[in-house]
């Protein structure tokens, strides 16, 4: 029971914020797509490892460094490194390396739940939308060419040359405000990651995390995140549910104003329902094959 008032309320938040925001930052790796499913970056990260040691540096590698699945990780710690240690052409060749990985993903990653319905809706409401991703802007454009999306996005951010930029650091979400003209209080950040809710609060920016799981979802809030998603799903089920009712509401208003200024007996026979017509004499409703009700 305690589960589902977090999840009404969580839902309600998110509706709540998104209502408010002029434009959605969208985490590309969990809240649009899943890039590397089943521990699929572990290759990338271990080419990343024996290029450091060929390079003669793989001594700036901590234990946990050699052991992660994370790319990113490694790329971070020769970063780290390089400001006392200068491995001259090393970085470049592991972003590349990265850049190269993350596009190959890109081409088979799987798509995160109903996110393309979501993208889709807020397109309609015309809420301005921005990947902002720790991954390459090349990574996230080649998934969303790929599922047709790609034009719902007036701006991509990614890592730059400088790994110490990506998130926590808010960097890529200021660069994507700029791209978008808009200021920290027009938007909210969909993200799935500790690092995501750091980076939108040293940004000033509204945030909603996606947590596919209760793991993940219990690291957002630790994290501090205060509304967190389990799914899409419950939101745009009450999109649906709304719309219905709006479209409801509309049929009744104008099947009552049509009503205005007909006679009495007419407007209750069609208020009896679809197929309903006068009777030749008494004025009782009748159905399409003309037998009396209660007959």
């Amino acid at each position: 029971m305690a589960a589902d008032i977090d999840e009404v309320r969580d839902v309600r938040g998110a509706r709540r914020v998104l209502a408010n925001a002029r434009c959605v930052l969208f985490d590309f790796d969990g809240p649009i797509c899943r890039l590397f499913p089943e521990n699929r970056s572990r290759p990338v990260a271990d080419e990343l490892r024996r290029k450091t040691d060929e390079f003669g540096a793989g001594d700036v590698l901590t234990a946990n460094e050699r052991a992660v699945k994370d790319p990113h990780v490694v790329l971070r710690a020769v970063q780290r490194a390089g400001r006392n240690r200068a491995v001259p052409g090393l970085l470049e060749t592991l972003e590349e390396l990265v850049v190269a990985g993350e596009v190959k993903a890109a081409r088979t990653a799987w798509p995160t739940p109903d996110a393309d319905t979501l993208i889709g809706l807020l397109s309609r409401r015309r809420t301005r939308m921005a990947v902002v991703t720790n991954n390459s802007p090349l990574a996230a454009e080649t998934y969303l060419g790929r599922k047709n999306l790609l034009h719902h996005f007036a701006v991509i951010e990614g890592r730059s040359s400088d790994p110490s930029r990506m998130k926590p650091d808010p960097d890529v979400v200021f660069r994507a405000l700029r791209g978008l003209g808009l200021r920290t209080e027009d938007a909210v950040m969909i993200g799935d990651t500790g690092a995501d809710v750091e980076a939108a609060g040293r940004a000033g920016v509204s945030f909603i995390g996606y947590g596919r799981n209760p793991e993940k979802s219990g690291r957002l809030r630790e994290a501090g995140a205060t509304v967190v998603l389990g799914s899409y799903a419950p939101l745009l089920q009450q999109e649906g549910q709304e719309r219905q009712e709006r479209q409801e509401g509309l049929v009744e208003l104008m099947g009552q104003s049509g009503q205005e200024g007909k006679p009495q007996r007419e407007r209750e026979a069609v208020g009896r329902g679809a197929g309903a017509v006068l009777g030749p004499k008494t004025g009782s409703a009748q159905g399409e094959g003309g037998r009396p009700e209660g007959a």
